[in-house]
């Protein structure tokens, strides 16, 4: 797919090659622009490049029939480039009889130029910033990651931000303070998730790293400014009653001191919706559905409980609260608000809100 001048980037850019010609078939001669060590499995980068590949190649379709088999939550697409893809990859999902969601990793130009389409057909995004960052002009990178975290939690869909966040604990003890406002502003640009890769896998100090991570983490969700991010006006659609009533859980919960706000939910739908607008009360979904407990540990604030009785909605509502008075997440005297649906059997469509105290 190459063309004479274009660039081939190796080992996240560290080396920099220029195309000077090709057969089109099986050789590329190139000229050395900025050379470097190389060693074995690097990652290769044509930002220049429109490449001609399938999205999921014969090897990434015995990878997902593999990691289905293992019953894994949610699956990660690699340079995606357009909402095909993961039309695509869900589509092999289904076929498979694969329960998994979707992880769109943002890594491509092309992806930038599709970016709300890929928002739409996802179910979660990944900022991943070492591709990226080879991809686009490096100084571009902040204000993609700070713009795809906005335009997704509009939507609710959760986002991780990876790649090189604590870099330095590879080697080091201790990050720099450049890698901690790196960790603490992705917080506050409301990431749902921040990731570690090399300096877990390879680095010389993967417990002490995590432990300073999560540091940042805890203390970042004390500023207000985590709390209660503005939504788009409502519009007329299939989940507009649910996404009235979440919306209103939210604002109730800002208005007086709630402690929790309990939802009931098949799908998650939900969770990922309250959760996008990051209200400052507890978040737990119940649900008698198995599959999605574990899913929903990506969603920011969000518990998962497995909840399987449905006599009523006033029994239901009673019952849960008994359960997380029990399990010590609230106490007498709280308030809580509780999102259910009725009738109480009635799956997809919430359409009651009650604030209630234990």
């Amino acid at each position: 797919d190459v063309k004479p001048g274009e660039q081939v980037l190796l080992d996240d850019g560290k080396l920099r090659l220029e195309v000077l010609a090709t057969d089109g078939e099986k050789e590329v001669r190139t000229r050395v622009l900025h050379g470097g060590k190389l060693s074995s499995n690097k990652g290769v980068n044509l930002p220049n490049t429109r490449i001609s590949l399938p999205c999921l190649t014969e090897k990434d379709r015995r990878d997902l029939e593999f990691a289905l088999e293992q019953d894994v939550d949610w699956v990660g697409l690699s340079f995606v480039r357009n909402p095909d893809d993961i039309e695509e990859l869900k589509a092999l999902i289904r076929e498979l009889n694969g329960h998994a969601r979707v992880i769109a990793k943002i890594e491509k130009p092309e992806a930038l130029a599709h970016i709300d389409a890929i928002i739409d057909a996802t179910d979660a995004l990944m900022v991943a910033r070492g591709d990226l960052g080879v991809e686009i002009p490096m100084e571009q990178v902040p204000l993609v990651q700070k713009d795809i975290i906005r335009r997704s939690l509009a939507k609710h869909r959760p986002v991780i931000v990876a790649t090189q966040m604590m870099e330095s604990m590879i080697t080091n003890i201790t990050p720099t303070r450049a890698e901690v406002n790196d960790v603490a502003n992705a917080v506050l640009d409301h990431a749902d998730a921040v990731m570690l890769s090399a300096e877990t896998s390879v680095g010389k100090f993967p417990v002490e790293v995590v432990k300073a991570m999560n540091k940042i983490l805890l203390e970042m969700e004390k500023s207000e400014d985590m709390y209660n991010v503005p939504q788009p006006s409502l519009g007329r659609g299939d989940r507009m009653v649910s996404d009235a009533i979440c919306m209103a859980s939210v604002r109730m919960a800002a208005a007086i001191d709630i402690k929790a706000i309990v939802t009931m939910t098949h799908s998650g739908y939900t969770g990922f919706k309250i959760s996008s607008m990051r209200p400052k009360a507890h978040i737990f979904a119940f649900t008698s559905n198995r599959r999605i407990l574990s899913m929903l540990n990506l969603v920011w604030g969000v518990r998962g409980q497995y909840y399987d009785k449905t006599v009523s909605t006033d029994h239901t509502i009673s019952d849960i609260k008994h359960q997380l008075r029990k399990r010590k997440f609230v106490q007498k005297g709280d308030l809580v608000v509780n999102i259910a649906s009725m009738p109480i059997a009635e799956q997809g469509m919430a359409n009651m809100l009650k604030l209630s105290e234990v």
